[in-house]
């Protein structure tokens, strides 16, 4: 059986190796069943995060249930960016669309961040991370961003890991845009909607692993300078 381009994707928490059989999840059987109306014998294109691409055919299909026989890989595991997104959740559909580019732009994890003015009380972490998947599904990468658990701005810089550069996008001070990553590994922090506070700003020029960046003439809403970061980063083109 040949791959079709049009061949619908899901990403499975398991292992993938020829002749394996395999069961998805209700949503995943639903969706396949009901939604795209697919019939035994049909392809399905399956990534895990660790191995690769492969063609699996379907092998029973009811409802609420469906098997997968895995055949070929269709494309290996490669190397990807090693750049996060820290964020300040947003009202919801604007986090929805953060979490959607930022996933579709390659990152390989993100990070929510509580500053002082977050207007999100809290983060559904089971709602992010199905349109991480979904993302992830439709743009053919071959892994899905981790979701780590959301941390106050002070702690997180307490936290923040030496190995990594923190670039904060601080608009209105006449900062240069993001410096070139050049293979090191690296975060892009983007503040609230109305900014991060003298106090939270103080903090960040201060620590010895931030950077802070313009990302332009312009005064950019939260989402959109969280897309505009990541593409000036590089991290569409591969890093």
């Amino acid at each position: 059986m040949h791959a079709s381009t049009i061949s619908p994707r899901l990403f499975v928490a398991a292992p993938l190796a020829a002749g394996a059989e395999l069961a998805v999840s209700e949503a995943q059987a639903h969706h396949l069943g009901t939604v795209l109306r697919m019939r035994a014998g049909e392809a399905v294109r399956l990534f895990s995060g660790t191995d690769g691409e492969w063609l699996a055919t379907v092998a029973e299909l009811r409802r609420g249930a469906c098997r997968l026989a895995v055949e070929r890989q269709l494309r290996v595991q490669e190397p990807e960016p090693d750049l996060w997104l820290v964020f300040a959740p947003l009202k919801r559909d604007a986090t929805d669309l953060v979490v959607e580019k930022a996933t579709e732009l390659g990152v390989s994890a993100l990070q929510p961040v509580f500053t002082e003015r977050t207007v999100a009380g809290r983060v559904a972490g089971e709602r992010l991370l199905a349109i991480a998947t979904g993302a992830a599904e439709q743009c053919e990468r071959l892994s899905v961003p981790r979701l780590l658990p959301p941390l106050p701005l002070a702690r997180l810089l307490v936290e923040w890991n030496p190995d990594r550069l923190l670039v904060a996008a601080l608009e209105r001070r006449g900062l240069p845009p993001p410096p070139a990553l050049a293979g090191r590994r690296a975060a892009l922090l983007v503040g609230p909607e109305g900014g991060f506070t003298p106090a939270e700003l103080d903090l960040l020029l201060k620590h010895p692993l931030v950077i802070g960046a313009g990302l332009g003439a312009r005064v950019l809403r939260a989402e959109t300078a969280a897309i505009a970061g990541l593409a000036l980063l590089g991290i569409g083109g591969g890093g």
